[in-house]
C-alpha cells in the first residue's frame, strides 16, 4: 500500500493532465528528472521512452520501471551520447556496452583535449589585443634590435586599440612566437636597407625604382595588418612628423624619413590620391 509520500508522487500531477495514482505525470516527471516535457513528447514518439500508462482522458503516465529507464536515458544522454546510441545500449541484448561507452569515453577526452587547445588559443587572443606583442621585453630587444622601445606596443594599444586595424593586427600577433616574429623583424629590416641604398644611390621619388620600393613597403607592412595607400599616405606623414619614427628611420640613413614620405606621396599621386586630403582609410 502506498503512503502519503507515494501519493504525493504519484497521485494528482500537472502536465498532461492529473494522474490517475497509478503513474507520474509529464509534468512530474519533467520536474523530478529536470527534463522538458518537449523531450518526453519527443523519447516517446520516436519509441525510446514511451510511457506504459495512459489515462482514461488519454493523458500519459509512467511507471516506476518506466521512470527507471528515463534516469538511465538521461544519464547517457548527460555523457553526450546520441539518442540511437542509448537505444542500443537500453534495448540489444548484443550490444558490447562497456566498447560502446569506452568508445564514446575516447571520444569525449578527444574533445575534451580540442577544448583545451581552443581556450589556450582564446587566451593568447586576449593577450595579443590587450598588449599587442606576445613576447618579453628580452626578446623583443634580442629580435627587433637596439632602437627597438618596448613602450611602442602600449603606445599604439592607446591609440589605435579601438581600431579594426589593431584587430588585425592582434590576430596575427596571437599566432607568432619568436621565430614568427624574427621573420617579420627580418623582411623589416631588409627593406629598410634597400629603401637607405636606394636613396644613396639618388633614386628620385615618382621613378620605377621609387614605385617598387612603395609596394615593397605595403607587402612587408601587411605583416601587422592590410595598409591601403590611404593609409600609407598617413604612416608616412607620422614617419617625417613624429620624433621616435623620424629618429628611427633617421638612425638608418639621414634624412630617410623625409625621403620616404615623398617617394609615398609620389606614388600616391601616380594612383589618383592626393597626398594633402588622404585619411586613414
Amino acid at each position: 500500500m502506498r503512503d502519503a509520500t507515494d501519493a504525493g508522487v504519484y497521485g494528482d500531477g500537472d502536465g498532461d493532465g492529473d494522474g490517475d495514482g497509478d503513474g507520474l505525470t509529464v509534468g512530474q516527471v519533467s520536474s523530478r528528472l529536470g527534463v522538458t516535457v518537449r523531450a518526453l513528447h519527443h523519447w516517446d514518439e520516436i519509441g525510446l521512452a514511451r510511457p506504459s500508462l495512459r489515462t482514461a482522458a488519454g493523458y500519459r503516465l509512467y511507471t516506476a520501471v518506466d521512470l527507471e529507464r528515463l534516469h538511465r536515458i538521461v544519464v547517457y544522454r548527460e555523457t553526450g551520447l546520441a539518442l540511437d546510441r542509448i537505444r542500443t545500449v537500453l534495448d540489444d541484448s548484443a550490444a558490447d556496452v562497456p566498447g560502446a561507452l569506452r568508445a564514446h569515453r575516447t571520444q569525449i577526452t578527444e574533445r575534451i583535449d580540442r577544448l583545451q587547445r581552443l581556450g589556450a588559443g582564446l587566451d593568447r587572443m586576449i593577450d595579443a589585443h590587450e598588449r599587442g606583442l606576445l613576447l618579453t621585453v628580452e626578446q623583443q630587444a634580442a629580435i627587433f634590435g637596439p632602437r627597438w622601445n618596448p613602450d611602442w606596443p602600449a603606445e599604439a594599444r592607446e591609440r589605435y586599440g579601438d581600431t579594426a586595424q589593431w584587430l588585425q593586427y592582434a590576430e596575427r600577433s596571437a599566432s607568432r612566437g619568436p621565430e614568427e616574429w624574427q621573420g617579420v623583424a627580418d623582411a623589416v629590416a631588409g627593406f629598410e636597407r634597400a629603401l637607405g641604398d636606394a636613396m644613396d644611390a639618388g633614386v628620385t621619388p615618382g621613378s620605377p625604382e621609387a614605385n617598387q620600393l612603395v609596394e615593397r613597403h605595403r607587402e612587408v607592412f601587411a605583416s601587422y595588418f592590410p595598409l591601403t595607400r590611404q593609409m600609407q599616405v598617413c604612416l608616412g606623414r607620422r614617419y617625417e612628423a613624429e620624433p621616435a619614427f623620424a629618429a628611427h628611420y633617421d638612425g638608418v640613413r639621414p634624412g630617410l624619413a623625409a625621403w620616404f614620405r615623398r617617394i609615398v606621396d609620389a606614388s600616391a599621386r601616380a594612383h589618383g590620391i592626393d597626398p594633402d586630403t588622404a585619411t586613414w582609410r
